[in-house]
Order: C-alpha cells, then sequence, then structure tokens
C-alpha cells in the first residue's frame, strides 16, 4: 500500500502539487492529466525520486525521506525515455547491474537476467549495444531491467509516448499480465479501459478519483 497524506510540492516558488491525500491499494492504476498538470511528479513520489516539500509519502510504511532505498527495492519505475534508465553499453550488463546493487549473490545474476530475457521474449537482445536498439526494443530492455529486480510494484510514466503501434500493443500485453501491481501515467486512454481506478490530476490536484469509464469521461470533458 503507498500513502501520501497532505503531499505538497513546488518548484523555484511554483505549486506543482498541493494536499494530495491518497491510499492505493488496487493492482492496476492509470493517471492520466494535461501536460504540466502535475502527473509525473505524483509519479516519482511513489518511489522517492521527488521528496515531498510537505507531507509524507509511505510504502508499507516505509516514509520516502528515510527509507529510499528500501522503497524503491519495492517500487521499480520505469521512465517515458528509455535513454534515461539504460546506462550500460550491453544489454545483459545493463540487467544485471540492478541484481548487482540488490546484493544478490553473482553467480546467481546471469541465470536471473537470460530468465527475464527469455520471459518478455528479449532474449536476442542480449549482447546486443544499446545504443543500437529501436526504441520499442529499448522500451523493453528498460522494462525488463526493472522487473528482474522483482519489485512489487512498477511505477510506468508515459511508457507508449514513443512506441509505434506494434511495440505499443507488445508493452500493453506485459502490462496486463505481469504479476507486479502497476501504476501507469499515459495520455493513451485506450490502455485504462480494464483498470482498478484512475485518477486526474488537474493544476495540481487530484480532481477526479474513479473509475476508467468516470475519469476518463471527466478528463474529456474539462481537459480536452
Amino acid at each position: 500500500m503507498i500513502e501520501l497524506e497532505d503531499v505538497a510540492v513546488d518548484y523555484d516558488g511554483h505549486s506543482v502539487l498541493s494536499r494530495v491525500d491518497l491510499r492505493l491499494t488496487e493492482r492496476r492504476i492509470g493517471v492520466i492529466g494535461q501536460n504540466g498538470s502535475g502527473k509525473s511528479t505524483l509519479a516519482r513520489l511513489l518511489n522517492g525520486l521527488v521528496l515531498p516539500d510537505t507531507g509524507r509519502v509511505r510504502v508499507d510504511g516505509l516514509d520516502t525521506r528515510t527509507a529510499g532505498r528500501r522503497v524503491r527495492a519495492k517500487v521499480g519505475f520505469v521512465f517515458q525515455n528509455p535513454d534515461n534508465q539504460i546506462v550500460f553499453p550491453i544489454v545483459a550488463e545493463d540487467m544485471a547491474f540492478g541484481l548487482k546493487n540488490l546484493g544478490l549473490p553473482r553467480k546467481e545474476i546471469p541465470a536471473r537476467v537470460r530468465a527475464a530475457l527469455d520471459e518478455y521474449g528479449i532474449a536476442g537482445l542480449a549482447e546486443r549495444q544499446s545504443h543500437s536498439l529501436s526504441g520499442g526494443e529499448k522500451q523493453l530492455v528498460a522494462l525488463a531491467s526493472v522487473l528482474v529486480m522483482r519489485p512489487e510494484l512498477v511505477v510506468f510514466d508515459e511508457p507508449t509516448t514513443m512506441l509505434d503501434l506494434r511495440n505499443r500493443n507488445r508493452l500493453r500485453t506485459v502490462i496486463d499480465t505481469m504479476p507486479q501491481a502497476a501504476i501507469v501515467v499515459t495520455h493513451d486512454l485506450d490502455l485504462l479501459g480494464g483498470y482498478d481506478r484512475v485518477l486526474v490530476v488537474h493544476e495540481g490536484t487530484i480532481a477526479c478519483d474513479s473509475s476508467p469509464a468516470d475519469a476518463i469521461r471527466w478528463y474529456r470533458e474539462h481537459c480536452s
């Protein structure tokens, strides 16, 4: 469970989020809103990439201010641009990096990486140079690099923005079928049909918190 209590975030004297109170427990949660509404900041709060200026964010009781490393072991984060996430020149090396940071025994790491590559249908990319991958391949590698660490929940920030239709559908299938809970920030409203809950962020507040159909209707009426 993730709890946000009276959370506010300011950048350069400008309020980005204010008075956010949420309890997030559902398996699939969508987050939508206009550009600049604060939704990406909300996503980054959930695993401590951004800390609140006021209020608290807790993950299973762990405060992101004081237990950031433990929080990030529980909550993975997939960036909109995979180039911001892939740091090693070879795909398998990049996937192994996070496991080394988790303290997994070195002899177990190659098998865990191979299993993740196989599971997401990208085993052929293991020895490829990261910079040579297509946008869709990079996004799948970025996702696999998060999932190989077996977090309990994954936060996605606009995961389909840079993808063509084929890779968008491929990524959607991975999100829909992965065992972890997911919170997905997106402009792609078609992703959200089967979700448990959708939040609409508008002018720095949670303006609507409802079922996908009701939240999307509110968004179209007030934000389009």
